[in-house]
C-alpha cells in the first residue's frame, strides 16, 4: 500500500485532534502507526463488547498496551451487547455499532475532540454495496461507507490486500478477530462467499469498483444539486413552519423519487406523501419529529408541539416574563374618543376584567362576541372565516377574564370588553413583539 494515496486526507488533519476506533486488528494497528508516523494528534478508543469472552479481552490488553508503548490517550468502554439485543429488539452487528457510536460521539464532545476516524477500508465499502443493493436502496445506500464532516475513513479506498502487506513489510503486530473467519453474520457470508470468489474471478474488481464508486459519488452530486434546486422553489421556510406548493410538487417527474428526496429527511414515506397530495385538506401525517399537514393548496411541515395548553396568569400589576410574546399595559385617556384600533391592540374597560386573567390556546367549544358584530360566534367558525391554517390555529393565543374570552390576541377583540366614550377606567393592551 502506497501512503501517499492518504497523505493529503491526513496533512488536513495537522491541527485537529483525532479519535481513532481501534479494534486490535490489522486494519486499525496499520491506521494507528500511519498516525504515529505522520504526527497526527490523535487519542484511541476501544470498544469490548464480550462477544469472544477471554479473546475480547486480550483485544483490550493489546490496544492499552499498544497505546502505552505510543504515549498514546487511551480509552475504552466495556458493553453489554446482549442486554441490549433484548431490550432493543436488535441484531448483534446492528447492536455493536449503535452502542460505538453513541459512545464516540459522548466521548468526543467530553474531550473536546474534533474528527473521528475509522479503518474502514475498500472491502468494507464493496461488502456494504453488495449488502445495500440486496437489501433495496437508492444512490446514496449504493456509496457504501459514507465520510462526514466528523467522520473519516482514511484507508476507504486501499483494499485489504493492501492493508496486509503493508502491515507484513512494516512489521506491525495485530490481533486476529476469530469470528472473522466464520459465516456466523450475513456481513462475513458476503465476504467470505462473494467477495472473494469474485476477487479470484476478476483480480481488478476492486480497482474496477473504485471507478465505479467515483462515477455514483458524482451522479448524487449532480442529483443533489438539481433537487436543492427544487427545494427551493417548491419550499417557503418562515423559521417555524415550511410551506411546500402542492402544484408544483404534482408536475415532478418521477414523483416518487422527488417526494423521496425532499420529505424523507422529515420521516415521511414518498407514498404516504403522494397521498396526502390527494388528500382533503386538514389531513395529517406525523413522523418522530414533525407533522405533515395538507392544508389547501400547499403542504405545511412543523415540528410536532408537544407543549400543554396550561393557562398562563397575566398580572396588570406587574411583570409578565412568562408570557409568550411582548404585552405593553398602558391607561387610556379619559377623554379618549373612539377610534379604529389596530389588530395588535386592545382598548378594554379595566373595571369588566376580572381575575384570573390569562392566555391560553384554543380548545374545543370555545366561543367570544367579535367586535363589530351581533351575538356570539364559535372560534372554529372565526378561524374558518378568517381562513387560518390548522398551524395558525395551534399557534393563535387567546385572552381570558375568568372563562370568558377578551381578545383574540392579535386578531379582534370580544364587544363585551370593549372601552367606550363613556369607560371610566379604560386599558390599553399592546403586542409589542
Amino acid at each position: 500500500m502506497s501512503i501517499s494515496k492518504i497523505d493529503l486526507i491526513l496533512d488536513d488533519l495537522k491541527g485537529n485532534h483525532v479519535l481513532l476506533a481501534h479494534s486490535g486488528g490489522v486494519d486499525s494497528c496499520v491506521l494507528a502507526e500511519i498516525f504515529i508516523n505522520k504526527k497526527i494528534n490523535f487519542s484511541v478508543a476501544h470498544c469490548n463488547f464480550k462477544l469472544r469472552d477471554k479473546e475480547s479481552d486480550e483485544d483490550l490488553k493489546f490496544v492499552k498496551n499498544w497505546c502505552i508503548e505510543n504515549n498514546t490517550p487511551f480509552y475504552f468502554k466495556v458493553f453489554d451487547v446482549k442486554g441490549y439485543i433484548i431490550v432493543n429488539k436488535k441484531s448483534i452487528q446492528e447492536a455493536a455499532r449503535d452502542l460505538r457510536y453513541d459512545w464516540f460521539n459522548s466521548l468526543m464532545v467530553d474531550l473536546e475532540i474534533d474528527i473521528l476516524a475509522t479503518a474502514h477500508h475498500l472491502n468494507d465499502q464493496l461488502e456494504t454495496f453488495l449488502i445495500n443493493s440486496i437489501r433495496g436502496t437508492g444512490i446514496s445506500g449504493l456509496l457504501g461507507i459514507k465520510e462526514t464532516n466528523k467522520i473519516i475513513r482514511p484507508l476507504n479506498t486501499i483494499s485489504k490486500k493492501d492493508i496486509l502487506n503493508y502491515a507484513r513489510k512494516h512489521k506491525i503486530e495485530w490481533r486476529e478477530d476469530s469470528s472473522n473467519a466464520k459465516n456466523d453474520y450475513f456481513r462475513n457470508k458476503i465476504r467470505h462467499q462473494v467477495v472473494s470468489p469474485l476477487e479470484q474471478i476478476k483480480p481488478q474488481a476492486l480497482e474496477n469498483f473504485k471507478t465505479t464508486l467515483k462515477n455514483l459519488s458524482q451522479a448524487e452530486r449532480f442529483i443533489f444539486n438539481q433537487l436543492d434546486g427544487l427545494k427551493n422553489k417548491i419550499f417557503r421556510d418562515d423559521g417555524e413552519t415550511i410551506y411546500a406548493d402542492i402544484e408544483h410538487l404534482i408536475k415532478q417527474k418521477p414523483i416518487n423519487f422527488c417526494l423521496h428526496h425532499l420529505f424523507s429527511p422529515f420521516g415521511f414515506e414518498a407514498k404516504e406523501v403522494e397521498k396526502l397530495l390527494n388528500a382533503n385538506s386538514g389531513k395529517v401525517l406525523l413522523s418522530n419529529s414533525f407533522r405533515l399537514i395538507r392544508d389547501r393548496k400547499q403542504l405545511l411541515i412543523s415540528h410536532i408541539n408537544k407543549e400543554n395548553n396550561s393557562p398562563i396568569i397575566i398580572d396588570l400589576e406587574g411583570k409578565n416574563n412568562k408570557l409568550p410574546f411582548g404585552l405593553e399595559f398602558k391607561a387610556g385617556k379619559q377623554t379618549q374618543k373612539k377610534k379604529i384600533w389596530k389588530s395588535y391592540e386592545a382598548f378594554l374597560d379595566k373595571d369588566l376584567l376580572k381575575n384570573p386573567l390569562y392566555i391560553r390556546k384554543y380548545s374545543k367549544g370555545d366561543y367570544f362576541y367579535p367586535s363589530g358584530m351581533k351575538g356570539k360566534k364559535l372560534l372554529s367558525k372565526f378561524f374558518k372565516d378568517e381562513k387560518y391554517s390548522l398551524l395558525e390555529k395551534e399557534k393563535q393565543w387567546l385572552l381570558f377574564s375568568r372563562n370568558k374570552i377578551v381578545w383574540v390576541v392579535g386578531r379582534r377583540c370580544d364587544e363585551r370588553f370593549i372601552a367606550n366614550e363613556q369607560t371610566k377606567n379604560k386599558l390599553l393592551l399592546r403586542l409589542t413583539k
